[in-house]
């Protein structure tokens, strides 16, 4: 599930008891729980947030998001969300599921004609109509999970949350102007995601330009031109900001997260994190109260 082990988070439940269920609804999460919360979160299954309630903005994998109520918010596993601003309305709901839920309710819609774009949309902004189908479907899952049924409990669920998919979603996805989805293909979207799937293991531009099949030149003036970043920036910020998740929300030694994170040796990883941060990694995970780096 979402890994909250060491984020100082209000939960209403003991988290390993969230963390051994297929599914965890919260339809009560508020501004209020979360103004202690400073350092990235990574989340290492799917959560579907709906946010009912006010503004925020946030950066999901470095992308910058400003999101407004009402509209789901879709994080997929492995993405780090970093909260930036949250008004003092916020209230969310939420559905944390496990890889066997998830899995399971993509096999029954991934033949959708809009799957696809399930795929490639973080927020999906809604209309005040959706808001009142949206908490009955929260009712009707919290009743499911709550009857514990051992027997068709689980089939139950991953069917419901298949038809909700099929009845309400698609209709959701089907406001959307398809011009939209044709920026999705742009150079820079094809190599963040390439970085967001390689940039524990190569940190040099090379590999990008050979998986694109264009020069280094080319994709690092593109990727400037389309988001403010050079390539170059780009493959160091997922670096860095996975170094401070580990850092901060995990029991790793300094020696083993740089091994993680591919670093010839642990001065090789110090020196790499000081650059960008300002601080040494032992610095950055002692000092819990800051972020010395805006974000």
């Amino acid at each position: 599930m979402a890994n909250l082990l060491k984020y100082d988070i209000e939960l209403p439940e003991n988290v390993e008891h969230i963390l051994a269920q297929d599914l965890w609804v919260s339809d009560q999460f508020t501004a209020q729980l979360l103004v202690s919360v400073t350092d990235p979160i990574k989340f290492s299954t799917y959560t579907s947030v709906f946010v009912k309630k006010g503004e925020c903005e946030c950066e999901l994998d470095l992308i910058k998001y400003k999101i407004k109520a009402p509209c789901i918010l879709g994080i997929k596993e492995n993405q780090i969300l970093q909260k930036l601003y949250v008004s003092d309305d916020f209230e969310v709901s939420f559905m944390v599921m496990s890889k066997r839920l998830t899995d399971s309710i993509f096999t029954l819609i991934n033949t959708s004609s809009i799957f696809p774009l399930l795929n490639r949309t973080q927020v999906l902004n809604l209309l005040p109509e959706d808001i009142m189908s949206l908490n009955v479907f929260y009712e009707y899952v919290r009743d499911l999970i709550s009857r514990n049924d051992k027997v068709y409990g689980y089939q139950t669920l991953i069917y419901s949350m298949a038809a909700f998919f099929y009845r309400d979603v698609t209709r959701y996805f089907s406001r959307i102007d398809d011009a939209f989805y044709t920026t999705q293909g742009r150079m820079s979207d094809r190599f963040i995601s390439l970085v967001q799937k390689n940039f524990r293991s190569e940190r040099f531009l090379d590999f990008y330009a050979n998986e694109m099949s264009i020069t280094p030149k080319h994709l690092s003036r593109t990727v400037k031109q389309q988001t403010g970043f050079t390539a170059v920036e780009w493959i160091e910020r997922f670096v860095i900001l996975e170094a401070k998740v580990m850092l901060r929300s995990s029991n790793m030694t300094i020696q083993q997260i740089a091994d993680e994170l591919n670093f010839p040796s642990q001065s090789f990883f110090g020196k790499y994190f000081k650059k960008s941060v300002g601080v040494s990694p032992k610095e950055y995970r002692n000092n819990s109260s800051s972020d010395p780096v805006a974000e």
